[in-house]
């Protein structure tokens, strides 16, 4: 399986800094007994491999070559490659540059790689459909791609960055077939202007026929390329390091519950 993280973005939200966003120190990791700062990508990095993931590739801008020399080769069981966007042209062109590498019968993950979110294991969550989301509930769902979903899953619009978005519901991250990531290039192709955002061309593709479901089991979303959200990111990690496993586990459905009624 596939992972496909979109890092050519300058990050300008968050600048000025010395190095690429994906790389900036968001909480710690234990090496060996070493306690060290961690990248902020590493999070959707962990949940990629924890979610099946076996092979990664990054989408990078010339000159984020920090990126390669962080990561090098490898993370953990998973093996990275790299592909350059040339110059910035949104979600959806990231994305399709890493189109050659990846075979039709294959399954994709996909994620944003300057967000922290729970649970880890997420994207496991996702079936083996043709396209599927894993929602989180937010409270300013105008900020993102809220999802409008029925109470079977089934997604029935995409609202990007929508004031009074329908939904309190947004995606985090996605999972679909290399032959539906097709699907969406050719569309995207034939658009003018061609979409920068996933959702608008998602909801071009369901138009036409296609059929994506929406998961609704995301328990905490946080996007880090504000320094409020730099801020969020940091309170997030300490409150669920503060919880011991069995906290966490009475936490979790009293978390999913409240989710529930906000959407």
């Amino acid at each position: 399986m596939w992972g496909i993280i979109p890092a050519a973005g300058i990050g300008s939200r968050i600048q000025p800094l010395a190095f690429s966003k994906e790389l900036l120190p968001v909480g710690s990791r234990r090496d060996g007994e070493t306690e060290r700062p961690r990248a902020v990508s590493e999070y959707l990095l962990e949940r990629m491999v924890a979610g099946g993931a076996t092979r990664i590739c990054f989408v990078i801008a010339p000159g984020k070559s920090d990126i390669i020399e962080y990561y090098g080769g490898s993370y953990g069981p998973a093996e990275i490659c790299y592909v350059v966007q040339p110059q910035p042209g949104g979600l959806c062109d990231a994305l399709f540059r890493a189109l050659p590498l990846i075979h039709d019968d294959e399954m994709v993950l996909v994620g944003l790689p300057d967000t922290v979110w729970f649970p880890v294991a997420g994207l496991r969550l996702l079936g083996d459909g043709d396209l599927s989301f894993l929602l989180f509930p937010v409270e300013r769902p105008e900020l993102f791609d809220a999802v409008v979903a029925d109470e079977a899953g089934n997604v029935l619009e995409i609202q990007v960055k929508q004031q009074g978005a329908a939904s309190r519901w947004i995606w985090g991250a996605f999972k679909l077939r290399g032959a539906v990531l097709r699907e969406l290039h050719a569309l995207w192709c034939t658009r003018t202007p061609r979409d920068p955002y996933m959702g608008t061309l998602v909801n071009a593709w369901m138009a036409r026929g296609g059929r994506a479901e929406g998961v609704r089991r995301g328990e905490a979303y946080v996007d880090v390329g504000t320094l409020h959200g730099y801020r969020e990111a940091i309170d997030l990690l300490r409150r669920r390091d503060a919880l011991s496993p069995q906290d966490e586990c009475a936490a979790r459905p009293a978390r999913l519950i409240a989710a529930g009624e906000r959407a």
